[in-house]
């Protein structure tokens, strides 16, 4: 190492050893060099064999800084892919379980969130600009999958991310949610898996820097020094933990006794424990009951919308409060003496949303699984006439419960067209919203989006055709 010999340079001996043994340390000062002036302190350290060690840096904070920066990629390196309205609920925070509510949210896709606006996108573009941040999730390591189970709507997927959130996303038209669960699901599969997803490894540095650093670093030595009475409350703690785990066995074993002895549905329904219900059934054992073609609550819902609901803006395609729709779906289902006209079912969407969520919940739709095929084929027909003609004769070939009430709905969707100048329905609008819930196929394949584009064609042409397909005859 060089000396300096510039009159401003001093050399202060802080420490040293006469046969040069020992480690030197000096402190150089050097006021006049403008290339030294960000390091006019050093301390070093030379060794015997004259190495010089790294300084230790002494800010972890900054330390910090320079991982998060490897870890996370900045925000401006986010493209968004896609945005716009979806119906969203959250169902988990961390693990724990919310209770479910629906709310309009925009949505907006990028390589690597997603983030929820409660606004639209102006006013999400100008709360940004104020400081307000939408809710983001980390789409790194999440699962998406289809939830038919989560909801009685149609058309719900579900994401759940790594660290224990769970969203529920909806919408009612097809090839919109179809869309948005394809863009999620391929953005999700181009991040990184496991250890390699940057989410995964914030979560770990958070822990390492968390006020428990402490106790990580001392937690060998806790181990070591380890008092009997601890020793004592660890043992029992594990007893404790043995024993729930043969109670929860006992619980089990118990339940599925339980459940191999219980009766059967149907011994239920002689006994007159369980009655039979109206939704979920199949068409042909409603109607068998009621001894007719047409189900009694077809008929009640469609009297209503027809005496209060046919100048409603968006009948049918708004939908109704989801609780009071259900609660009209006990009723039905209770064979209680059930009145539209009382005051609980004022609002005409719930009276239309039920309705929709008995042909929803048909175990077989209107249009049967066996005739699916055929319909598609006939709507295929590049000429017109020939295609009214295939389906007026597919519809003929029908049992009389799906004929009958078809020709019931169909008929009664034909006034919500009439009036569509002051309730904005129109034939394509009744295709979108009735054309996946009357028909589709019995196993959905990767078809999937060329069949909702024939379910609706065909819905449409039911209604533009309808006194082709279904004659003159008004019931």
């Amino acid at each position: 190492m060089q000396k300096s010999t510039n009159s401003d340079t001093s050399v202060e001996t802080l420490n040293s050893t006469r046969h040069g043994t020992g480690a030197v340390q000096m402190r150089i000062k050097n006021a006049n060099s403008h290339h030294d002036r960000l390091s006019q302190s050093k301390s070093m350290i030379l060794t015997d064999v004259g190495k010089v060690t790294e300084p230790i840096p002494r800010h972890r904070r900054n330390h910090s800084q320079h991982v998060l920066k490897d870890v996370i990629p900045p925000l401006e390196q986010l493209m968004v892919e896609k945005e716009g309205y979806l119906q969203k609920a959250k169902i988990a925070d961390g693990g724990k379980k919310l209770r479910k509510n629906w709310s309009t949210s925009w949505v907006v896709l990028s390589s690597r969130k997603i983030e929820f606006y409660k606004e639209s996108k102006q006013q999400a573009l100008s709360n940004m600009k104020t400081g307000h941040k939408p809710e983001s999730v980390d789409l790194c390591g999440a699962h998406i999958e289809w939830a038919k189970e989560k909801s009685s709507r149609k058309n719900v997927f579900q994401i759940t991310t790594v660290s224990g959130n769970e969203f529920l996303l909806q919408s009612d038209i097809d090839f919109i949610i179809l869309d948005w669960f394809h863009a999620i699901k391929n953005a999700i599969d181009r991040l990184p898996k496991d250890s390699s997803c940057p989410s995964r490894n914030l979560e770990l540095f958070k822990i390492q820097r968390s006020s428990s650093t402490e106790l990580l670093s001392h937690c060998d030595s806790d181990i070591k020094e380890q008092k009997p009475e601890h020793r004592k409350s660890l043992m029992f703690r594990l007893h404790h933990s043995a024993s729930d785990t043969s109670d929860k066995n006992r619980v089990k074993s118990r339940l599925k006794k339980f459940i191999t002895r219980r009766p059967s549905l149907k011994t239920l329904q002689e006994k007159g424990l369980i009655k039979d219900q109206i939704f979920g059934s199949h068409l042909h054992t409603v109607c068998e009951r009621e001894n007719s073609t047409v189900p009694r609550f077809v008929k009640q819902c469609i009297e209503a919308v027809e005496k209060r609901g046919l100048d409603v803006d968006g009948i049918y395609r708004v939908s109704g409060n989801l609780a009071t729709i259900q609660k009209l779906r006990f009723i039905v289902n209770q064979e209680e003496k059930l009145n539209l006209d009382d005051s609980q079912w004022e609002d005409i969407h719930v009276v239309t949303g039920a309705l929709k969520m008995f042909f929803r919940e048909l175990p077989e739709p209107l249009f049967p699984y066996s005739f699916f095929e055929q319909f598609v084929e006939a709507i295929k027909k590049q000429d017109n006439n020939t295609r009214i003609e295939a389906v007026k004769s597919l519809v003929q070939k029908l049992p009389p419960p799906n004929r009958d009430t078809m020709k019931v709905l169909f008929g009664h969707l034909t006034k919500i067209v009439a009036k569509a100048s002051k309730n904005l329905m129109s034939t394509q609008s009744l295709g979108i919203v009735f054309g996946p819930t009357l028909l589709r196929a019995e196993n959905e394949t990767g078809n999937m989006a060329i069949h909702m584009v024939y379910q609706n064609q065909i819905a449409e042409l039911m209604l533009s055709e309808y006194s082709k397909i279904f004659g003159s005859e008004e019931d």
